[in-house]
């Protein structure tokens, strides 16, 4: 049986407190919100913190305000299901419900929160296993070893950005809000993430997650479909989030792609959108969109099915948001 080793566990009542707990914890501090993420991980060794912060008694991170005309904040220990019940999420924002909904199970969903989600550890197959399991292929490039058995002859970690919110995120346009002892700073959701399995995210180690900033809901729409093995539980190994806004005719004037599950990071497929923008959203274009994401994504060996599968579902999948877009216009 795994067990958790020995660490400090706090619970600061105020951002300055925790963030100052942080900055005295140095590299051997963690927070921790719902746990679901970082307590496995810890029982694996994949994370060692000496002093773990908990963050979910911060009043000004349990909360959401506002609306879908003037946009919307969500504190980042929001649970998922808060998320999913929210009837302000559910009416102005369903993508993000949508996609709140398709993470893991209830049980969990009661204990994860949003912000955990989006900072969700990279996942490999050669990574996410107990220690004994590493010891024995002499662990790997992401944790304690020297070789990314994804890509022996890479430099890079491969580990894979396996949030389904992410995505979502990146697609609306959300902004992030940090903050640290040297004060607070805003980060679009599309400058969020590194294309590196290892360094994954834009953010120090100091920084706290303090809420996401969901743009006003002035026309667009957007949709999300997940692959996965079963039907819930499960990590997706393909995510796509769509994006559009369209005029009186129905013609496209903006739309974003973008994959998750098949790399480090999200991507955005920049030819998609360009075969979406100045056309209708119909079949042809739709299509066009769809083959230009399978063209882009370069799926590895690194989790759940074959990755040539998993690159000819990124058609497929593609094809499932926008006509559901299509369908909502």
């Amino acid at each position: 049986m795994m067990r958790l080793p020995k660490f400090e566990y706090r619970v600061p009542r105020a951002i300055a407190e925790a963030v100052k707990i942080m900055a005295d914890s140095g590299p051997e501090g963690q927070f921790v919100a719902g746990g679901t993420d970082l307590y496995p991980n810890i029982k694996r060794r994949q994370q060692t913190p000496r002093t773990v912060i908990s963050v979910m008694h911060l009043a000004e991170l349990n909360q959401i305000t506002g609306d879908g005309p003037m946009a919307v904040r969500i504190g980042a220990s929001v649970t998922l299901t808060d998320i999913v019940e929210n009837p302000i999420i559910k009416r102005d924002y369903p993508v993000v419900a949508q996609a709140a909904r398709s993470i893991s199970t209830p049980i969990l969903r009661n204990m994860g929160t949003i912000g955990g989600n989006l900072l969700l550890d990279t996942r490999c197959n050669y990574y996410d296993q107990n220690y004994e399991w590493r010891k024995g292929i002499n662990f790997c490039l992401k944790k304690d070893g020297d070789i990314c058995w994804v890509a022996p002859g890479s430099s890079k970690c491969w580990a894979v950005q396996s949030s389904d919110l992410v995505p979502v995120m990146v697609a609306i346009g959300a902004k992030f809000r940090l903050a640290s002892t040297l004060g607070e700073r805003i980060i679009d959701a599309a400058g969020f993430y590194n294309d590196d399995g290892i360094d994954y995210l834009k953010k120090r180690p100091d920084e706290l997650l303090v809420d996401i900033h969901l743009p006003p809901t002035n026309g667009w729409r957007a949709s999300y479909q997940k692959l996965r093995r079963r039907g819930a539980f499960d990590f997706p190994v393909l995510g796509v989030a769509a994006w559009v806004k369209t005029d009186q005719a129905g013609g496209v004037q903006a739309a974003k792609v973008v994959l998750g599950g098949i790399a480090p990071s999200p991507i955005e497929i920049t030819e998609a959108s360009q075969a979406l923008i100045g056309q209708p959203l119909d079949n042809e274009h739709i299509a066009a969109a769809a083959e230009a994401a399978y063209v882009k994504a370069r799926p590895l060996d690194n989790t759940d099915f074959v990755m040539n599968w998993r690159k000819q579902m990124a058609r497929q999948y593609t094809l499932r948001a926008l006509k559901e877009l299509a369908d909502q216009g």
